[in-house]
């Protein structure tokens, strides 16, 4: 399973939001799209997810270009998790999921055993079959937004978008959230996640691509295109990048934090 990317570009009347975008993201990959607020990469997803069409250039999926799909073709190859959703009424857990299965059914038919049994295994999988019965307003954002990728996945497409998954969650729910996407990207799963977090980004990826001003700065992995330059550009922030354990972790220190601490303890000791 595949996402291509060919020249994208796209322009809401003349603001250009995406100049000549391309990637390619391939199965058992967990790729991060880096960059800061309002860059272009919650309208990249909705190019690629057919929702705006106006665009030049091509996504393919699976090598299928997605101009020439139906709603329920594309529900057959991707699924999306979106940044925040808030339903209209406090469904349990279960029947946000089950929701996820509709492509599997006709329009005048309800989700049968065959469907129950999947969002059952699904809720098991990602550890929160005791929440089944739980109403959706009463779980934390956590646990939301692992409903919400477990919706994703009884639709049974091994392609995922998830628009900034973590964005809302506390550190333990993040790491929590980022664990269970990268042991589906090492099942198979082609994944791309959009983030503004490069730390968390560096430990989890498998591919980065860094995007500014709708352009793609850098892509590749994490260890070879991560540097302090690369962050600077992006937020606007001097770092020290910090490398541990054998360059498995990298973690970005404002340098203005840095020059304080010295600052200070210089003082200290006058």
């Amino acid at each position: 399973m595949s996402i291509e990317v060919s020249n994208l570009s796209f322009s809401y009347g003349d603001r250009l939001i995406l100049d000549r975008v391309s990637f390619t993201a391939m199965d058992n990959q967990l790729l991060s799209i880096l960059g800061p607020n309002g860059v272009g990469k919650t309208t990249l997803f909705r190019c690629i997810l057919g929702l705006l069409k106006g665009y030049d250039g091509h996504a393919l999926l699976n090598g299928i270009n997605i101009k020439g799909l139906s709603i329920k073709d594309m529900a057959k190859l991707i699924a999306y998790v979106p940044q925040s959703h808030y339903p209209s009424f406090n469904f349990s857990v279960f029947d946000m999921v089950l929701m996820g299965t509709t492509n599997q059914v006709s329009t005048i038919s309800s989700p049968g055993q065959m469907q129950v049994k999947l969002v059952n295994a699904v809720l098991e999988k990602l550890g929160i079959y005791h929440l089944k019965n739980h109403g959706y307003f009463r779980i934390s954002s956590g646990e939301r937004q692992l409903a919400l990728i477990a919706r994703a996945l009884v639709q049974e497409t091994k392609i995922l978008l998830l628009d900034e998954p973590t964005s809302n969650l506390d550190y333990g729910n993040q790491v929590l959230v980022l664990t269970q996407i990268k042991s589906l990207a090492k099942e198979g799963y082609t994944i791309i996640q959009s983030t503004h977090n490069p730390d968390q980004t560096f430990m989890f990826s498998d591919v980065v691509l860094a995007l500014k001003n709708g352009r793609i700065m850098a892509c590749g992995a994490p260890r070879d295109i991560y540097t302090e330059n690369l962050i600077q550009n992006l937020y606007g922030v001097d770092v020290e990048m910090q490398s541990f354990y054998e360059d498995k972790a990298k973690f970005c220190i404002p340098k203005i934090i840095i020059e304080e601490d010295y600052n200070h303890r210089f003082n200290s000791n006058m």
